[in-house]
């Protein structure tokens, strides 16, 4: 029992360090792009996501790094940006349906192709079920309706 929970332990403090070495230095290299204003020149290409999806340009860093890193990542850039204050709680919900459809599109893609998926497909595939879902439900959903959701969840509390 106790070679179980040694073994348990070290896998853990293994597996933390393993992302550690992986995510500080892109969050590094993130607030730095940020701090000498490349990362707006690196986002512009893909800023007509915005008006596609009727999100703030602002909401367009988490998303990509949701696609490209996947969710681990894309929820702390999500959950800081949420902090900042610098989008609705309407572009986090859209950004949050994407990435639920989309995420880590390079790492999963790889791993399936490895196994003998068809990647071109397999890509395809996800990013337009991701964006029709996520059209839809731009059009669909307001900042009001938010408002109303929220209100009916603090009458429940």
């Amino acid at each position: 029992m106790v070679e179980i929970l040694k073994e348990a332990f070290l896998g853990s403090i293994n597996s933390v360090y393993s992302i550690a070495i992986i995510v500080i230095p892109i969050m590094i290299v993130l607030q730095l792009l940020r701090d000498y204003k490349i990362l707006g020149r690196i986002i512009k290409p893909f800023e007509f996501l915005a008006s596609i999806f009727k999100i703030s340009k602002e909401s367009i860093l988490p998303l990509l790094v949701g696609v490209i890193f996947g969710l681990s990542y894309g929820a702390g850039v999500i959950i800081q940006t949420s902090k900042e204050g610098n989008v609705s709680k309407r572009d986090l919900l859209l950004i949050t349906v994407f990435l639920a459809s989309c995420h880590a599109v390079f790492e999963d893609t790889l791993i399936f192709v490895a196994v003998g998926a068809n990647g071109w497909l397999l890509l395809g595939t996800r990013l337009l079920a991701a964006f029709i879902l996520t059209f839809i439900l731009s059009r669909r959903i307001s900042l009001e309706d938010m408002q109303v959701l929220e209100r009916l969840k603090a009458e429940e509390i």
